[in-house]
């Protein structure tokens, strides 16, 4: 089969490589979209990568081909969306479902191939059938939609407060719409990016701050009394987007770190205070997942879908064949380049 396979750094190629021969309790799947997340970037640019040659790629949806013997739940011809990780279902963590902190997981396109390939093997429970009115492309969005809701119920959101999310990227914007469906009173939009602004006030967001403005501070005072926010939401994984959501979080506010940061963050000592003075409930999530696996995140992704809860359309910078996964990450090294969301299409 064909696929996008990672040599070394900046050495990615369509190439040719063995089709995988699937186990009895797995599936075969033909991949028909397929996303490129942001940890895939330093993957592929830098050195991030466990191993080489690795097939990367974890956010995908598709048809099965073939099911092993000890498979009961999905059929060939059944259209799915991957779900990436594959922990031990054995360990004290995943006993209690919490499987996000399996210390014996594998996963997709990371710790084994992935789905930048035109057939992927997964585990028959790794899926979750696609609604007929759901799309392929919808299908991969599956992925950063359970992120978003992960981060939502681990921060035990509560609809009818006032809610700042702080980065207006993909999973920024998925929030956004997932905290608007469970009631948030208004929804207050931070990013640097006047395009991306634009979206998030298409997509619902009530009020939309630049915070490259001088006066933004004075502006979350006015509309807020001065009481900042009860529920925050950090999606951007940067120095100065996690310092803002302590400063702009209200008193006994609930404040969400859901971005990954890749750069040292440092805390001065007023800026850590703001945690103690105000008595801050700060908490972080990771992937996303609950019991039973892989957890009704992902039962939500495909009931949003279906009722057209979930718009991504302007999150998509572009879809395109992985014949040209080369030049995709050559556009990547350009800063502001890529928009959005890259899709492949096999």
């Amino acid at each position: 089969m064909k696929a996008a396979v990672l040599y070394g750094q900046k050495d990615i190629r369509y190439d040719e490589i063995e089709m995988p021969v699937i186990k009895d309790d797995e599936i075969l799947v033909k991949v028909k979209n397929t996303g490129v997340c942001g940890s895939d970037i330093p993957r592929v640019l830098g050195n991030a990568a466990h191993y080489y040659p690795i097939v990367l790629g974890h956010e995908f949806s598709g048809e099965v081909v073939e099911a092993g013997s000890q498979v009961r739940n999905i059929k060939a011809g059944d259209r799915i969306s991957g779900v990436p990780l594959i922990p031990c279902h054995r360990c004290a963590d995943c006993i209690r479902g919490h499987f996000s902190q399996c210390k014996n997981y594998s996963f997709l396109g990371s710790r084994k191939n992935g789905s930048w390939a035109e057939y992927v093997k997964l585990p028959a429970k790794n899926t979750v059938k696609l609604p007929d009115e759901v799309s392929f492309v919808q299908g991969a969005f599956f992925e950063p939609v359970t992120v978003a809701l992960h981060g939502l119920f681990v921060m035990d959101f509560k609809g009818g407060y006032d809610v700042a999310i702080a980065g207006m990227g993909t999973i920024g914007l998925l929030t956004m719409q997932c905290a608007r469906i469970m009631g948030a009173r208004r929804i207050f939009a931070f990013d640097i990016d006047n395009s991306r602004l634009d979206i998030a006030k298409e997509y619902g967001a009530d009020i939309c701050i630049n915070t490259m403005d001088d006066n933004f501070r004075e502006e979350i005072k006015e509309h807020t009394r001065g009481r900042g926010f009860e529920m925050v939401i950090e999606t951007a994984g940067v120095e100065f987007t996690e310092k803002l959501c302590l400063e702009i979080a209200a008193n006994k506010g609930n404040v969400m770190f859901i971005g990954t940061p890749s750069k040292p963050i440092t805390l001065q000592p007023r800026e850590f205070e703001y945690i103690n003075r105000k008595e801050l409930t700060v908490r972080g999530s990771w992937m996303s997942y609950s019991a039973p696996f892989p957890g009704r995140e992902w039962e939500l992704a495909g009931y949003y879908f279906e009722k057209g809860y979930i718009r991504v359309d302007k999150l998509i910078d572009r879809i395109v064949s992985i014949k040209d996964v080369d030049e995709v990450f050559k556009d990547f090294e350009v800063p502001g380049k890529v928009k959005g969301k890259v899709l492949f299409e096999l």
